[in-house]
């Protein structure tokens, strides 16, 4: 059966006049709307139940065809005039605040959305337009988890598709209430067409709304408010933000994810102008990291490290935790604040730079400074424990260069300089550094995990607070004599103030050298052969086992690092390196060299190699493998070639590496049936036998792990020589043999 609205249609299109028709029909529809509050006596029929939903969508075809229709283009026609004029769309939005009758709220929204989704015509800026959609959005943020929260979402995807197509209504949209205060206090008129003022209501009797009686009308007259009349709130607030920030709340994820979308559509789609409106006249920066602390705070004061580190894929996009991890207590809450810390992220990397770099100093000083780092340096180890867990998961989602610049700030500080050993723990920096080596082993090993997150992000002053600064100027390298040629003429046992007697007494062996490669390269520098035999040969014969067991030799550890030297290299290119250290002057008289906190702390946490529990040890060899890593000569240099002539007093890696093998070769005198007790704990550590408590397995476990990790460092070595151009064309050399 055909509608009343297409008969009138199709009279419409076979007059040749359907500008008359149509508004007669526009108006009979309104007039039916409005009637029925004259009318009506049940005030409990849902909305959807009468014919309300009907007319406003016979209106709303209405204004589409008659716009299809005109033949100017850019010109509002009768109907939409009409609209404008009487302010249908705040009579409207009355009544939806109303709630009369029941579910008139979500009718409202559709039409609003539909409206200005299908009419073409530019709607936002006329101000009979405006003002209902900000009071609309109002209505809409006001009532957190109402039933229209899906009416809602699809009215804020409206206006920012609108946004999105002409930029300029950003600023005007954020406004919101001071763009109608200078309207009004300027009386500037409505903006409409030349063409509104022809249609006057003596002209159209039926376009004046019918008479109400009191009791019938009360819903539509009680709540519509006087049209200077505004609502209070601060000057300049942003209710398309406001609406969207609660909206993001909603616990309907599908609602929460479009209104992250279009969160973030906006603060993308920017100009200079709105960016600069959102930083300093919209709630935007404060409302989402004000979120972000609240998720944080609702989190338990304490959440097992291993948990937190279980949950390391949430994204914005999918916030719940999986299910089929273990669960354990917060894991939702935990999920619901790295899920909005990864949005939060996501929207500093789109957002336009103003926004970007105030939503970033937002976070590090609200969330960073005031509710972390007093956790970080809390007496409590539950609370230095959690926090610095937490903090580590935030560095491993974080991939915004203007939050990274601000997180590095506030880990290492704004102006590193070189330390000294005297400097005690006075910034946050120093304190962490301090926690790796806590008496807590727990506290020791998530400080370091902290750490070697931070090692991989791509923000060159990281390496430069930790180790360059204190590098540069080569001052661990002697003076006065000539760089050393061969391994023999830096290994003099004798003389190295490490050993004792009671060490050379032991007869201690080094594994058997292969055959000689040729010393030096053209350029002088040591062949990678020696470099990489040097540590290979480190540990001695009796204390190696991985060569009785079918398992992941040398040749592993060259193809994995291999591919982590080719990712660290393109992470570090742009930031301009040196292809080699600079030359020394042999007329500079020697300075005290310090090696700063962090690599003083490494290097102590090494020679206790063999008396610190194993997961300890796999945290301390995973950091330093991480920093010999990367493609800087004095890193290099300092870490990767044993034959530097230390200056007096001086340490590096392999010296220290070597006084802990003239440790072991002491202990091992001391207990018995060595080789097999050794051979028995790698197999524990394998999996291969049951667990089970040996003497000595705490120095067991270390000489397993010491073993590896000069493997480690010697396939290091051969994929990254010469420092700037490692020689990928080599075929690895065999463990213990090159």
């Amino acid at each position: 059966m055909l509608s009343r609205l297409g008969a009138l249609l199709q009279e419409a299109v076979g007059a040749r006049e359907p500008s008359i028709d149509l508004l007669e029909a526009f108006v009979e529809h309104w007039k039916g709307i409005t009637h029925y509050y004259i009318e009506s006596t049940d005030e409990n029929t849902p909305a959807k139940k009468t014919d309300i939903p009907w007319r406003l969508r016979q209106m709303l075809d209405i204004l589409v065809y008659e716009e299809r229709q005109q033949t100017a283009a850019g010109e509002a026609g009768p109907c939409l005039e009409y609209l404008l004029q009487h302010k249908i769309l705040e009579t409207l939005c009355t009544l939806g605040k109303a709630e009369y009758p029941p579910g008139m709220r979500q009718q409202v929204f559709q039409f609003f959305s539909k409206v200005l989704a299908q009419v073409q015509h530019p709607l936002l800026h006329y101000l009979n337009v405006h003002r209902p959609v900000q009071k609309l959005l109002r209505l809409g943020g006001t009532v957190p988890g109402s039933q229209t929260e899906k009416e809602e979402v699809q009215f804020t995807t409206v206006l920012c598709s609108k946004i999105q197509q002409d930029p300029a209504l950003l600023t005007y949209i954020l406004e919101g209430k001071k763009i109608v205060s200078r309207k009004k206090s300027s009386k500037e008129p409505i903006t409409l067409p030349r063409e509104a003022a022809s249609i006057q209501d003596k002209d159209h009797p039926h376009s004046k709304s019918p008479d109400m009686s009191p009791c019938k009308a009360q819903a539509l007259t009680a709540q519509l408010p006087a049209e200077t009349e505004e609502p209070d709130g601060g000057v300049g607030e942003s209710n398309l933000i406001t609406s969207l920030i609660g909206l993001c709340k909603s616990k309907k994820g599908r609602v929460a994810l479009k209104a992250q979308e279009n969160l973030l559509l906006l603060v993308s789609v920017a100009s200079q102008a709105a960016a600069t409106y959102l930083v300093h006249s919209s709630p935007c920066c404060p409302a989402i990291v004000e979120h972000l602390c609240q998720l944080y705070q609702s989190m338990p004061t304490f959440l097992d490290p291993a948990d937190i580190a279980a949950l390391e894929g949430i994204s914005w996009r999918l916030p719940s935790a999986p299910s089929d991890e273990a669960s354990f207590p917060g894991k939702e809450a935990l999920a619901a604040f790295l899920g909005w810390f990864d949005y939060c992220d996501h929207l500093i990397t789109e957002a336009h730079v103003v926004v970007a770099d105030a939503l970033a100093k937002a976070v590090a000083e609200k969330l960073f400074m005031e509710i972390l780092q007093p956790h970080l340096l809390h007496v409590s180890e539950q609370s230095v424990l959690t926090s610095t867990a937490l903090l580590t998961a935030m560095l491993r989602q974080l991939r915004s260069p203007a939050l990274l610049r601000e997180a590095v700030a506030f880990l290492l500080g704004a102006d590193p300089q070189p330390a000294a050993p005297e400097d005690g723990p006075r910034s946050l920096c120093a304190h962490l550094i301090g926690h790796c080596d806590h008496l807590s082993d727990e506290i020791s090993i998530t400080t370091l995990r902290l750490f070697e997150e931070l090692l991989q992000k791509p923000h060159e002053q990281v390496l430069r607070s930790l180790v360059l600064c204190n590098l540069e100027g080569r001052h661990y390298v002697a003076r006065g004599s000539p760089e050393p040629e061969s391994y023999e003429d830096t290994l003099d046992l004798e003389e190295d103030p490490y050993f004792t007697d009671g060490f050379l007494n032991a007869s201690f062996q080094p594994s058997a050298k292969p055959p000689p490669a040729p010393a030096t390269n053209s350029d002088g520098k040591t062949a990678v052969t020696e470099i990489v035999n040097s540590f290979l040969c480190l540990v001695p014969e009796e204390a190696k086992t991985s060569a009785f067991l079918e398992e992941t030799g040398y040749d592993t550890y060259v193809h994995d690092a291999y591919g982590l030297f080719q990712e660290c290299s393109s992470r570090v290119a742009p930031w301009g390196w040196p292809l080699g250290p600079t030359p020394l002057d042999p007329h500079e008289p020697e300075r005290p060299f310090f090696e700063g906190h962090f690599l003083r702390m490494l290097f102590d946490r090494m020679s206790r190699i063999l008396e610190q529990p194993y997961s300890l040890n796999l945290q301390v060899t995973s950091v330093l493998s991480r920093l010999a890593l990367f493609p800087h000569p004095l890193i290099h240099e300092y870490l990767l070639d044993p034959y530097i002539n230390l200056a007096p007093g001086c340490r590096s890696l392999f010296s220290v590496l070597v006084r802990v093998i003239g440790d072991l070769m002491q202990r091992i005198q001391r207990v018995p049936q060595f080789p097999g007790k050794l051979l028995l704990v790698r197999k524990q550590l394998m999996g291969q036998v049951p667990g089970e408590q040996l003497d000595h397995q705490t120095l067991l476990q270390g000489v397993v792990v010491l073993e590896e990790f000069c493997k480690e460092l010697a396939a290091i070595a051969f994929v990254k020589f010469p420092p700037h151009s490692p020689h990928l064309h080599l075929s690895p050399p065999q463990e213990g043999h090159v």
